[in-house]
């Protein structure tokens, strides 16, 4: 199973790919779309193509990104909703289905804590994945974002087996 992690942006868009096998996660690739411009419907659309671009040459079976969060800039939140909204469609064009997750979610499923920095996002992405050197900020996160999306899927496997409790355990 191969998942399709989203950071978007409208500056830069972060992707990043792992191969799930089992309970095991293998680096595929991970990347940035720098989106150039200043006009904001061109940019959605360098967003819009370049996550286009990846699904076609990876070919990933479900996409996750990142859900909005609450910026004290309205104006930064409404771009990044655009961003998210228009990666989305991508995904949904080329028939992935499509996750999302909380910033905290993410940074508690992959570092331990839902208050965890980039850097420690970049670390554990890292360590967990075994990469020689630390992944760019963007890419990391959305590594991250795909590590989540794999993690939360066992769970609910394993949650879709049991049949019931039995003194204190599903079987």
């Amino acid at each position: 199973m191969i998942i399709l992690g989203i950071d978007p942006g409208s500056r830069i868009t972060g992707y990043g790919l792992i191969n799930v096998v089992g309970a095991r996660n293998e680096y595929i690739a991970s990347g940035c779309i720098r989106i150039k411009g200043d006009e904001l419907p061109e940019r959605l659309n360098q967003v819009f193509a370049g996550v286009t671009e990846v699904i076609r040459m990876f070919s990933p079976q479900e996409m996750a990104i990142e859900q909005v969060f609450m910026s004290r800039n309205a104006d930064s939140a409404l771009k990044l909703g655009q961003a998210r909204g228009v990666a989305i469609v991508a995904g949904t064009q080329q028939e992935l289905p499509v996750f999302e997750y909380a910033a905290r979610t993410i940074k508690q499923a992959v570092v331990g804590k839902g208050s965890a920095d980039k850097v420690q996002v970049q670390h554990m992405v890292a360590q967990i994945l075994k990469l020689p050197g630390l992944p760019q900020a963007d890419a990391a996160d959305a590594l991250a974002i795909a590590l989540c999306h794999a993690h939360t899927r066992i769970g609910m496997i394993k949650m879709a087996g049991a049949t019931g409790r039995r003194q204190g355990r599903w079987r």
